[in-house]
């Protein structure tokens, strides 16, 4: 550190010095009136001295203190002087001290001192400088780099000599286990029972009965103590005392059992049977929620059942339609919905009559089964909505929806897709979760397919908007009639979110016929609430393009059974993007929908098992449907149909 001040000290008197240059000629013999040089004694201590002539160098000349003009000398009085600066780097280890105690003398030298070195010794002297400031960093980072090592090895060494068991408790867990503001006790003991039943396991391998016995008492202790309990605050007043004594007997029986492959194999084997459990569950739980979907909940059954009854015997099958003009009136706003829900289809009507700013403008167009056709008749007879107009009609009137026009229809009566439906499974367990969705029976229902007939139900009308029964419109949807479609078929919102939703999660793109044709990132739409030019539908012949495509796939390797993956086809480059808000999807099989985004849409949909009118039904998402269900309709409380 001294060597790096005297550099420093050095650096400012050559720039001091360096002042003397004279700016026309700098190869002019420099002047200097320093004269003092430093020098140690044998003791250390620092002496001054006059510069003698024949200690001068030949590169330097005395100057005149007063008038600083060498030309004004008389004679040529040139005084050899050698280099000072070595006799200084003699004395530097010393030269910190000679300042503090002659300050005042090297000021006073200073102010005297007006000399500077050659241009060529001045840039040698600043390489030399730059040399030693290098140097200086270097030898910095290397002490600092060496304490860094030192410091890592004195940790390395504490965590050699440190001892990580604490007798009483159990392996990673006891920092959880000794907070007391922590939530941890529940998942503690419920890891001690894993390990509890892997050494009881080993222990019983290597024939230590009093330990396996002592384990799997320790085991059934726990979980009693545990029960039903989701959290620490549920857990008995006696779970810590027990944790305690369950952490006592694992560590008994990690010293007299542990071994790391062992107790890794038993970890993996248990890990393995647990993972065929969970599988095992999936499938039962797919099962069972696939057969509550498509179970009619006997409320349900009841009311069409009565429904149709009152039906014939009151004589309304000879009643007429009213307002026969306004169906066939372009320039209203009419809406198409499938349906065999009486109950579904009600509250689509009722949502959307209450939100509509003329009622009088809207037509309803309703096509239900045979089966149901009088019990969706009387109701709408008996709760006609308000100034809105409702047509109810049976698809099996008509007659033009044959096998011979129809793709769907000669599929659905071959003997094929009768033994895939109908046949005797050993066991439906067996079949997966994904063939189960399939076998619902609404994919044997043209209903769900009659949506891409829609010009030829409604040979007369320019645009309809569809609707599913699992929707609840909260918003006037007659804006969405003077949408611009661009010269698209269809507008829907689409559903695709990053990678999901796209057309490879609905068709089979290893098939050449997809993958030729069809792009597998294009984005996915939803059906539920889609309006279509009806006029642009017959000018592009849409209904044959779905035709061409459902002939393919009379063995389904394109897709599987459906109506969104041939609509997507159909409409494939064909469909223009609504904006978000009109329609938000997922209330009948996703939990954790945005709340605001729901109470801000046009319309939301149920779409997936969880239905609103079944016990199925997300909690949260409930209100949004039953709070347009007429609770005290005289049929709804036949049925024992209630909130």
């Amino acid at each position: 550190m001294q060597k790096y001040q005297i550099a420093k000290r050095l650096e400012e008197d050559s720039k001091h010095m360096g002042n003397c240059l004279t700016e026309r000629n700098w190869q002019r013999p420099l002047l200097l009136y320093f004269s003092m040089t430093m020098r140690s004694d044998a003791s250390g201590t620092i002496r001054t001295s006059r510069v003698k002539m024949k200690d001068l160098s030949a590169s330097w000349v005395l100057e005149n203190p007063i008038s600083g003009d060498p030309g004004k000398q008389k004679g040529s009085q040139v005084f050899k002087l050698k280099d000072s600066y070595q006799a200084s780097r003699r004395s530097e280890e010393n030269v910190e001290h000679f300042i503090d105690e002659h300050h005042w003398q090297e000021d006073e030298i200073q102010n005297r001192r007006k000399a500077s070195w050659s241009p060529v010794k001045f840039k040698r002297q600043m390489l030399r400088q730059k040399r030693w400031d290098l140097r200086t960093a270097d030898l910095i980072l290397q002490n600092k780099e060496g304490d860094k090592q030192m410091e890592a090895t004195s940790a390395i060494e504490d965590l050699k000599n440190m001892d990580p068991v604490v007798n009483g408790k159990y392996s990673i867990w006891r920092r959880d286990f000794e907070n007391p503001n922590s939530d941890s006790t529940l998942k503690l003991m419920r890891d001690q029972i894993i390990m509890a039943k892997a050494y009881a396991n080993i222990a019983k391998s290597r024939n230590q009965i009093d330990l396996y016995s002592s384990l799997l008492r320790h085991v059934g202790d726990s979980l009693r103590v545990i029960g039903d309990a989701n959290s620490d605050s549920e857990l008995h007043p006696s779970s810590l005392d027990q944790a305690k004594a369950m952490g006592h007997a694992l560590s008994f029986a990690k010293d007299r059992l542990y071994d790391c492959h062992i107790v890794a194999r038993k970890l993996r084997a248990m890990l393995q049977s647990a993972e065929d459990n969970v599988n095992s569950l999936k499938k039962r739980s797919a099962f069972l929620i696939q057969l509550a979907a498509k179970t009619v909940p006997k409320p349900l059954h009841c009311l069409p059942l009565q429904l149709a009854a009152d039906y014939y015997f009151h004589g309304y099958q000879r009643k007429k339609d009213l307002n026969i003009e306004k169906l066939e009136d372009p320039s209203l706003y009419h809406y198409a919905i499938f349906s065999d829900n009486v109950l579904a289809t009600s509250v689509v009507v009722n949502s959307t009559v209450l939100h509509a700013n003329e009622p009088e403008k809207h037509i309803f167009h309703i096509v239900t089964d045979k089966l149901n056709f009088a019990a969706m008749r009387m109701w709408f007879i008996l709760n006609a909505p308000e100034k809105a107009t409702v047509q109810v009609e049976n698809i099996d009137d008509f007659k033009w929806l044959n096998s011979s026009y129809c793709s769907v229809l000669r599929q659905l009566e071959s003997a094929r897709v009768k033994e895939y439906y109908f046949k005797n499974h050993p066991s439906s367990l067996s079949v997966g979760s994904d063939n189960l969705k399939y076998r619902n029976p609404k994919y044997l229902s043209m209903l769900n397919h009659l949506r891409f007939y829609l010009p030829e139900v409604y040979p007369k009308l320019h645009k309809i908007l569809f609707l599913d029964d699992d929707i609840v419109v909260q918003k006037d949807l007659t804006p969405l009639w003077d949408v611009d479609l661009n010269g698209m078929v269809n507008g829907a919102v689409e559903t695709c979110k990053g990678s999901f939703h796209r057309f490879d999660k609905y068709l089979n793109f290893s098939n050449p016929k997809i993958s030729e044709n069809f792009d597998s990132n294009a984005c996915g739409w939803a059906f539920g609430m889609n309006i279509f030019d009806l006029k642009e539908w017959r000018n592009r012949n849409i209904t044959q393009i779905y035709h061409y495509w459902q002939d393919r796939n009379e063995d389904r390797t394109l897709w599987k059974l459906g109506t969104l993956p041939p609509g997507l086809i159909t409409f494939y480059n064909l469909t223009y993007p609504l904006d978000r808000k009109w329609h938000v999807l997922g209330l009948g099989y996703d939990p954790a929908l945005n709340q605001t985004e729901i109470e801000n849409a046009a319309v939301v949909h149920y779409n997936g098992n969880y239905k609103p009118w079944l016990d199925l039904a997300v909690a949260k998402y409930k209100s949004y449907w039953s709070k347009y269900v007429r609770f005290d309709n005289y049929y709804l409380k036949l049925c024992n149909l209630s909130e």
